[in-house]
């Protein structure tokens, strides 16, 4: 990381905090990382290239879905505005309670290099452990990007690998990789 400023991080629980220019500038920002080849496609898109009308409704139910004990929005900015952001859930299962999930880590594509994924990473186990009351943290990844490298050296643990398991273009399949973090 560079000796630019840190960035700023700050979580949303609630719907109602998500203001209408934060929820354009998670669209923006996914969809330039899905077009930019960011592993960070969601079920509901169809492969690259996306547009806002694929990524729009996404953002919305992800918003509409923030609950202070299920689902939580961390966003990273950097001079007031957004420069990466993922979502961390529970399912409320008592089989699975104890654990939850982190989904959809990005970084605005220009912004790269700057520690802003590590930046939100590291701020995940203490906002999973002490306000979510979570034991447990997993992530999926996409093999051939190195991520699981990334993740590793945040302390996650590879429990797992699929492999084939995500066909990225015709002829291209890569392995999911599961990672965990015991909290």
């Amino acid at each position: 990381m560079n000796a630019q400023a840190p960035p700023e991080l700050r979580q949303s629980t609630r719907p109602e905090e998500v203001t209408p220019r934060l929820r354009e500038e998670l669209v923006d920002c996914w969809e330039a990382v899905v077009n930019s080849g960011g592993a960070v496609i969601a079920a509901e898109f169809p492969l690259p290239p996306v547009s806002r009308s694929h990524v729009a409704p996404v953002v919305e139910g992800l918003v509409r879905s923030l609950d202070p004990r299920r689902s939580r929005l961390l966003v990273a900015t950097l001079g007031g505005s957004l420069a990466g952001w993922l979502v961390l859930r529970r399912d409320t299962h008592p089989l699975v309670a104890h654990r939850g999930t982190v989904n959809h880590v990005q970084t605005l594509p220009r912004l790269r290099g700057r520690g802003i994924a590590t930046a939100l990473m590291d701020r995940v186990p203490g906002i999973a452990r002490d306000e979510m009351g979570l034991e447990r943290l997993a992530i999926a990844v996409r093999g051939g990007l190195g991520l699981e490298d990334f993740y590793g050296r945040l302390g996650w643990a590879e429990v797992g690998r699929w492999p084939g398991a995500l066909r990225v273009a015709p002829g291209d399949d890569r392995d999911e990789i599961l990672m965990s973090l015991v909290l």
